[in-house]
């Protein structure tokens, strides 16, 4: 395809659409409304379906009965919107209904720093939502992976009857960059597994060797009963403790089945490198720029680039070379990725935070004056 300059909120809308989303429902709120403005023209054209919803709330119910009824849902928000999906991402989760919730993080807590870069919602995708439940956090560093990986949350969503979240941060979200996009054909496109057995013999929480029960639409003609509450394999709520157990067990063992091609992230000069900078988003665009000024000074720097924040990469942090002695996490937080780097490391190595909350980019000066 030819080039084509693109903002990462657009390419996101780019990566939905061949990804095969069929409906968006949202509301708006700085930084992420371009993704909604853009898929108010583009999915009408398309034969697809815009709602925009009269909150964050009924936004993210609307996607959750959308993709129920058998259509890739997805919905966009940042902040205090993210805030208030919790709920509904919790039922999304206990209900195995797949969807994507895209999340443009600015400053906060509160309204915060609305048109300003943060990294502050890391955590609240993982534990925004009560209770026990696994979760699958993706994060670009660039348009085009803006792009990629939100083809990845669609997969993954239907792949494993999940809520997916995409964290941009509004850098990413705003950011533009020519970019060249794959021919679609070329894209491996998943869609949820759906029931082909005799509708009374359908068991639409029952499980299986992968752990991901297959999903009926509702109006296929197979007996359906959902609920948020702990539920058998017939969707029927239950207290029984052999049946809780196997309910929530069931909901990590799909996702831990998967962690090898969950767990996203690159590496840059680690092979021989004595410290590793682990960066996600924006930061990690500056954290490689550091890494080839701090080699031109004969340090021998690393970049691991995470792109899956949620379930953690932990096997990307023990597999780093024996002589890496040094971690360094830059964010702009106050250390919400650095506590889980502190947390697999061990005590294996040296681990240093690079925490910066004024709204501001963290600086290749900056983060030279630490790491050198």
């Amino acid at each position: 395809m030819e080039p084509q300059l693109l903002m990462g909120n657009e390419a996101c809308v780019e990566g939905a659409i061949v990804a095969g989303i069929t409906f968006y429902a949202g509301y708006p709120i700085t930084p992420s409304n371009e993704i909604g403005e853009i898929m108010s023209r583009r999915l009408p054209r398309l034969g697809r379906t815009f709602i925009q919803m009269e909150d964050e709330i009924a936004s993210m119910a609307a996607v959750i009965g959308a993709s129920i009824a058998g259509a890739k849902a997805m919905t966009a928000t940042s902040g205090p919107g993210f805030s208030l999906m919790q709920e509904n991402i919790g039922f999304a989760a206990m209900a195995e209904v797949p969807c994507v919730v895209v999340n443009v993080m600015r400053g906060g807590p509160s309204t915060g720093l609305p048109t300003l870069p943060s990294q502050g919602d890391v955590q609240q995708a993982r534990w925004g939502t009560h209770g026990d439940h696994p979760i699958i956090v993706l994060t670009p560093s660039s348009v085009r992976e803006a792009f990629d990986l939100t083809i990845k949350a669609v997969n993954f969503s239907e792949q494993y009857r999940t809520p997916v979240i995409m964290l941009m941060d509004e850098v990413i979200g705003h950011l533009r960059e020519k970019v060249v996009l794959p021919q679609p054909e070329s894209i491996d496109i998943i869609n949820r597994a759906r029931p082909t057995c005799p509708p009374e013999w359908y068991r639409p929480f029952e499980d299986n060797k992968s752990g991901v029960p297959l999903m009926a639409a509702f109006g296929d003609g197979y007996r359906y009963h959902i609920t948020g509450l702990t539920h058998d394999e017939m969707g029927f709520p239950t207290t029984k403790p052999c049946e809780v157990d196997a309910a929530i067990n069931r909901l990590f063992k799909k996702i831990r089945q998967g962690f090898d091609e969950i767990m996203l992230c690159e590496t840059f000069l680690t092979d021989d490198a004595t410290c590793v900078i682990v960066a996600y988003g924006s930061v990690a665009r500056t954290a490689k720029s550091v890494v080839l000024q701090l080699r031109t000074a004969g340090k021998k720097a690393g970049l691991l680039k995470l792109q899956t924040l949620w379930p953690f990469p932990r096997r990307a942090i023990e597999g780093l070379p024996q002589s890496v002695k040094e971690l360094y996490v830059p964010e702009m937080n106050m250390g919400q990725i650095y506590r889980e780097v502190l947390r697999v490391n061990q005590g294996r190595r040296t681990v240093r935070k690079i925490s910066k909350v004024d709204g501001e980019l963290i600086t290749p000066q900056e983060m030279v004056q630490v790491v050198a």
